[in-house]
């Protein structure tokens, strides 16, 4: 799709949707687990996907899970997924991986971190400030990682 009177050859860069996917919260140790007064270690996973869903239509989500332990004991599991629903259109190909693997993280992130400091201040504990994510740094590490990973293959296959 073009605006009216836009070349053919624009780039578009669009949000169309954003919403959280999924979300839980497990306190396995309520209610018990309120009389605890120790400052708990708190955990962060991350990670992010993207799909296509149709022509120049693509779904990114965000994962962030997030788990409270005292000792052995867990406080509080928080999952939350954020996805978001892109119009990508007229970019390079080269381009796509890092704007579906950094530019459209790095939107849905502050309403995943929102998302989890809400559920858990919800669940009666103090929120969890999730610290800002470069997912540039990500991106860069995963390709690092994949360039590592298929070096060993071509030498073999030599």
């Amino acid at each position: 799709m073009t605006q009216e009177g836009a070349p053919n050859n624009v780039p578009v860069f669009s949000i169309e949707k954003i919403y959280v996917k999924d979300i839980s919260l497990e306190m396995p140790n309520a209610p018990q687990i309120f009389l605890e007064r120790d400052t708990p270690q708190i955990e962060v996973q991350l990670s992010n996907d993207s799909q296509t869903i149709d022509a120049g239509i693509f779904q990114t989500t965000v994962s962030v899970t997030v788990t409270a332990k005292l000792e052995d004991k867990t406080l509080f599991l928080v999952e939350v997924v954020e996805a978001g629903i892109f119009r990508l259109e007229n970019i390079p190909a080269t381009d796509m991986p890092y704007v579906l693997g950094v530019t459209c993280p790095g939107i849905l992130f502050p309403y995943a971190r929102e998302a989890v400091s809400d559920l858990v201040t919800r669940a009666g504990f103090p929120p969890v400030m999730l610290n800002p994510v470069n997912f540039e740094v990500l991106y860069q590490q995963r390709l690092q990682e994949a360039e590592a990973q298929a070096a060993p293959a071509s030498a073999v296959t030599q």
